[in-house]
């Protein structure tokens, strides 16, 4: 069988890219390792870990919130059991929705791991050993990322885990020290916190959430420590001892210094991830890497062997199903012709913790390094009257506009529902909106996203409710 194009890998980018192409008049099909598509985002990634973050919320509020707002219940009883039936439910649900599309969208699916044996040609080994050569005029490489090991730590995925095992766990540890304060370690963290666990971070750096707003990662820390959340900054962890009832991990000054030994009963080592290409050929057809192991692509995701493609995980920019999804999309449309593109200035980033963290475009700390003149606008939950109501005043919404033109350079959340309200933001930038354009437009009240108008108003120095 010879095909137009054929995809590796079948995460957000790999099966968006073959959908469109496929749209696009296309004889398609995708290579899938695993036994279920979807990769990492829909198996063991964004959609178990949200169910877990949605499930876990809610018995926090049952168990905290209710009485205030005159909803009389009994203590509430986690049945750690059945809240992991309800998140591999929602994964079963996502992982058969891809499978229909594919068979809607007549792409083949190949289940097995992919190997470019040459331009055109795919090897296909199946988990039986057959192994099939598929042909094709085009190959994209979606194969997405892997877990980064920390050197002399073992991973068994029991009592030293990745994110992968921190979403399978059998019971409630008593105490999880997380090594690692970005996106994943953050949520997996709060997860098991408001499940009864102990929680301790352990951040190499002087700041969580690393490339994030700094004013944004000091006031979330906070609202992670008022949560019960411990943060132990600028350390590192050097060993785990795995010999005894409890785990012993060896903590020190990221600079060097005394070495501080601390129990837990399960480490997650979340200190980010790295491009999965182990397996493909790239290195015997020629396939360039830059110095972090990533595929190397051109501005149209094009490698320097002709025919063959990356988007995603394996390519540079940010580590985002929602990016790999549009660099899918923009490969195919280039591949049949188009002009497909993405812009990398407004692609979105949501930490799902509670409150949620959500940011696009330039940080205050990007701003400052490139010496852009910029106007700040910044409204905190407490004036608004949405949050008032639904006493979800944490957090505050902060627009940063350029001095002389006012457009909008970047927006960054804090607060309940800022995942979603973090969409406005994009859109506005992606038309080149200033500041103005938002504050004139008219928002419904009484809203969350009400603060995003009064931030834009905030920058002219004209709040209304502030």
């Amino acid at each position: 069988m010879s095909y137009d194009l054929i995809v590796i890998g079948t995460g957000p980018g790999g099966y968006v890219c073959a959908i469109r192409a496929a749209q696009l008049g296309m004889k398609v099909a995708v290579v899938e390792k695993r036994a279920s598509l979807g990769g990492t985002c829909l198996n063991i990634g964004c959609i178990p870990s949200k169910a877990l973050l949605h499930a876990s919320e809610l018995f926090e509020e049952a168990g905290h919130a209710f009485a205030k707002m005159g909803i009389g219940v009994s203590k509430p009883k986690l049945d750690l059991k059945q809240m992991l039936v309800f998140k591999d439910e929602a994964v079963d649900g996502n992982v058969k929705g891809v499978d229909f599309l594919m068979k809607k969208n007549k792409i083949d699916v190949v289940y097995g791991a992919g190997r470019i044996t040459a331009p055109g040609k795919v090897e296909v080994k199946a988990a039986d050993g057959k192994t099939q050569t598929l042909e094709t005029k085009n190959i994209v490489i979606a194969t997405g990322s892997d877990v980064t090991q920390l050197k002399g730590i073992t991973i068994d995925e029991k009592r030293v885990v990745s994110s992968t095992g921190a979403l399978t766990l059998e019971k409630v540890p008593e105490k999880l020290l997380v090594i690692g304060a970005g996106v994943i370690g953050l949520e997996l963290g709060s997860v098991w916190r408001r499940l009864g666990a102990q929680v301790t971070v352990v951040e190499f750096l002087d700041r969580i959430l690393p490339g994030m707003d700094s004013e944004v990662a000091r006031q979330s820390q906070r609202l992670f420590e008022k949560q019960g959340m411990t943060f132990k900054l600028g350390s590192k962890v050097t060993s785990v001892d795995t010999s005894g009832k409890k785990l012993k991990v060896n903590v020190e000054p990221a600079k060097g210094g005394e070495t501080e030994t601390l129990d837990a009963d399960v480490v997650l080592v979340a200190i980010g991830r790295v491009p999965y290409i182990e397996g493909l050929g790239l290195q015997e057809v020629g396939v360039a890497l830059d110095e972090r192991g990533r595929v190397k692509t051109d501005a149209h995701f094009a490698t320097n062997v002709p025919g063959i493609y990356a988007i995603g995980d394996v390519i540079a920019g940010p580590m985002l199903a929602h990016k790999a999804e549009d660099e899918g999309v923009a490969v195919s449309e280039i591949i049949a012709g188009q002009a497909g593109h993405v812009n990398y200035d407004v692609i979105p980033a949501v930490v799902y913790t509670y409150p949620e963290i959500a940011s696009v475009g330039k940080s205050e700390d990007d701003l400052k390094a490139e010496n852009h003149a910029y106007n700040v606008g910044k409204f905190p939950f407490t004036a608004n009257g949405r949050a008032k109501a639904n006493q979800q005043t944490e957090g505050f919404v902060k627009i940063l506009a350029d001095a002389k033109t006012d457009r909008v350079l970047g927006v960054h959340i804090v607060g309940a529902d800022a995942g979603n309200m973090i969409a406005e933001a994009a859109v506005a930038m992606e038309f080149g909106a200033s500041s103005e354009d938002i504050a004139r437009t008219c928002h419904a009240h009484p809203t969350l996203p009400e603060a995003v108008k009064e931030a834009a108003l905030a920058v002219d120095k004209r709040a209304i409710h502030m």
